[in-house]
């Protein structure tokens, strides 16, 4: 079932605010604490060749997203696109396993931003309250994340162009940071250190690069928040889907050449005594190549600025998922009401915005199983759209593709392929990055709440339910109108006539 309207959105995001929030949504903190592991894990250049391995991965999907976002720019990306293509059932598994992985992150970030505020200033934990699977809360730690997430929250609330705004200032400021350390490296940094750490010795080349590869498309999670906010982007639809793709070359970029830097900075030792320290081997390696721990800070400040970003994007990417799923009648339909001044989803946004205000109250540990599951339902989401974008193509040849992929079948093919690999990752206990039982937990748990919520809506809505809202174009709806007019206009003529016809056949004089 299906029906049209015109967008209620405001367009009003350019290409660079789309471009920063799919980067920012990318670069949160891992490169600041896991910037060790991986060179530990794969040497430096092994990292650097695993990360474009992996960039190479998360690309065929990205292409795919690319196309299917500039032929359908609808609020809901992957919910418009499944459902094209695999109809209500297909869209709801797709959709709600988006809006799990965006969930998690934004409410992890509640508890990430902080914790990182710990390792700047210590004494600022005041205030004990109680622990949770042996993380220590405190009265400062919790009052500092519930004010945070009010406040992304209101941002967000008061228009996608303010949170544009604010993803471009954080951006700005990681991009500086990173910039910094890049340069520090090229002038402090000791080719003696990379060239003794290449690859794990242990390991072995390719064992080194496919190690890190497997991890890395989990960093690229967040390009996907384009999509979701597609009606309000006033870009050329062919430029879109270049600009969704530009932001994974560029979180390649970023995270290779921090590995570099790293690299050059820090030998395998003081990588190593860094790792049991302070785990925040990107940080000191600012502080040596500037012979400051002040310098240090600033990082962490970048990173912090990465956690905000992510943040930023997923609670905006969760709230339009929600939306979408509401004007298909997949749940209350009162999560489709957009704000009568701001054009945002406000109900889809207190929801998102209580739980990450809620989120700190479990404690740190509890969110990283929830993260982890959330990745898990970003990349099931990931399978999904790649199978609808092959699907599509045989079932609407003739859909309108203003960015349009050459040979389609081939990155569909890889596109599934790569987000399946994701997947058995995160099933195959060996690959490093499984799940555990209390995240199996919580993944089953939340296909529960969506049979629950399926089964509720089915009923409740009935005819309604899985209905696909189609939006046009202004002219489209002119066109729309005119049509309509003139139909009224005939149908107006033939009664008439109609009339007059029985009135004479009855002898009756006009």
């Amino acid at each position: 079932m299906e029906n049209k309207k015109q967008s209620d959105f405001s367009k009003v995001l350019g290409a660079r605010d789309i471009l920063v929030i799919a980067f920012g949504a990318m670069i949160g903190w891992g490169w600041v604490v896991s910037t060790g592991s991986w060179i530990q894990t794969g040497g430096v250049l092994g990292t650097m060749l695993g990360f474009a391995l992996g960039g190479v991965m998360v690309f065929f999907v990205g292409l795919t997203y690319a196309e299917l976002t500039a032929a359908l720019p609808q609020c809901g990306g992957e919910h418009v696109f499944s459902h094209r293509a695999m109809g209500a059932v297909g869209s709801y598994i797709c959709t709600w396993s988006i809006i799990l992985g965006y969930v998690s992150v934004a409410c992890f970030e509640a508890c990430a931003l902080p914790t990182i505020i710990t390792y700047i200033y210590p004494a600022f934990l005041k205030g004990y309250l109680y622990s949770v699977a042996g993380f220590d809360i405190y009265a400062s730690w919790l009052f500092t994340a519930v004010a945070v997430a009010l406040f992304i929250t209101w941002i967000n609330i008061r228009g996608v162009k303010t949170a544009a705004f604010l993803q471009t200032v954080l951006t700005a400021v990681i991009a500086s940071v990173g910039i910094i350390l890049v340069a520090a490296s090229l002038f402090t940094g000791e080719g003696e250190n990379v060239s003794t750490q290449i690859f794990n010795s242990d390991a072995g080349i390719l064992a080194s690069v496919f190690r890190v590869a497997l991890v890395t498309p989990f960093f690229f999670i967040g390009f996907d928040v384009i999509p979701q906010a597609a009606e309000e982007i006033d870009v050329d639809l062919k430029k879109i889907g270049k600009i969704l793709i530009l932001s994974i070359v560029l979180a390649v970029l970023f995270y290779a050449l921090v590995v570099l830097a790293v690299g050059l900075i820090m030998s395998a030792s003081d990588i190593a005594h860094s790792q049991k320290e302070s785990g925040l081997v990107t940080a000191d390696a600012m502080a040596k190549a500037f012979g400051s721990k002040m310098m240090s800070k600033v990082l962490i400040v970048g990173g912090m600025c990465g956690i905000i970003t992510s943040w930023n994007s997923f609670l905006m990417g969760g709230s339009r998922a929600l939306y979408s799923m509401a004007e298909s009648y997949m749940i209350p339909k009162c999560f489709s009401t957009l704000h009568p001044q701001f054009k945002t989803p406000v109900n889809a946004l207190y929801l998102v915005g209580g739980l990450t205000v809620l989120a700190p109250f479990a404690g740190r540990k509890m969110l990283v199983w929830i993260v982890d599951a959330g990745n898990f339902g970003c990349c099931a989401a990931y399978c999904l759209v790649a199978v609808s974008f092959l699907i599509l193509r045989k079932k609407e040849p003739a859909l309108p593709r203003p960015y349009r992929v050459p040979f389609y079948k081939a990155v569909g093919i890889l596109a599934v392929l790569m987000s399946g690999v994701m997947i058995i990752c995160y099933i195959v206990p060996a690959s490093g990055s499984a799940l555990s039982a209390q995240e199996w937990a919580i993944a089953g748990g939340w296909c529960v709440l969506g049979a629950v919520f399926f089964a509720m809506s089915k009923a409740k809505y009935r005819e309604n339910f899985g209905i696909l809202v189609h939006i046009i174009s202004s002219e489209d709806a002119m066109a729309l109108q005119a049509s309509n007019n003139e139909i009224d206009s005939a149908l107006d003529r033939a009664i008439d006539a109609a009339i007059t016809l029985m009135l004479k056949t009855r002898g009756v004089s006009l």
